[in-house]
């Protein structure tokens, strides 16, 4: 299924009204029947205090009326909510500044600097713009390096045990 802008557009808002943060939208399922994923957090929250099940069934009970009379989605969708998990996609600048400092995992669409193509470090931020933009990390070696945007499949969490 692929996704549909307005609807998506939407989603930020609503979610946004109810007090969370959208942190991600994914479309599967057949045009007959979609299937909507949604990752949901509280906006600066910190470990211990994210989101609860009975927050994702309140988002879902709220996003449903509104989902079901729109035209653009067959009404035989599936929604699910749920929170981002220990593992958190880093995907807005929003979200690379709030991490700045936590462990995160950098996984390349083919090897990252000519190296390997996951690399693991202490988030420094998201530097540039455009084309231009580049994740700095720290290495446990405690080397930074720039790594392109444009080379990076996804940045995500890392979660530490204690």
């Amino acid at each position: 299924m692929r996704a549909v802008p307005e609807i998506e557009d939407e989603l930020v808002n609503r979610v946004e009204d109810l007090g969370y943060e959208l942190v991600d939208v994914y479309w599967a399922g057949s045009g007959r029947r979609p299937l909507l994923k949604l990752r949901i957090d509280r906006p600066h929250s910190t470990p211990g205090q994210g989101i609860t099940v009975d927050d994702c069934a309140s988002v879902s009970r709220a996003l449903e009326g509104w989902l079901d009379d729109h035209e653009a989605l067959s009404e035989r969708y599936v929604l699910e909510v749920s929170s981002p998990g220990v593992d958190r996609p880093l995907l807005r600048q929003a979200d690379f500044d709030r991490f700045q400092g936590d462990g995160v995992a950098v996984i390349g669409r083919e090897l990252l600097l000519g190296r390997v193509t996951r690399m693991e470090g202490k988030l420094l931020g998201l530097r540039g713009e455009g084309s231009e933009e580049v994740v700095a990390l720290q290495l446990m070696s405690g080397e930074e390096v720039e790594i392109p945007r444009a080379e990076i499949r996804k940045v995500n969490l890392v979660f530490e045990w204690k």
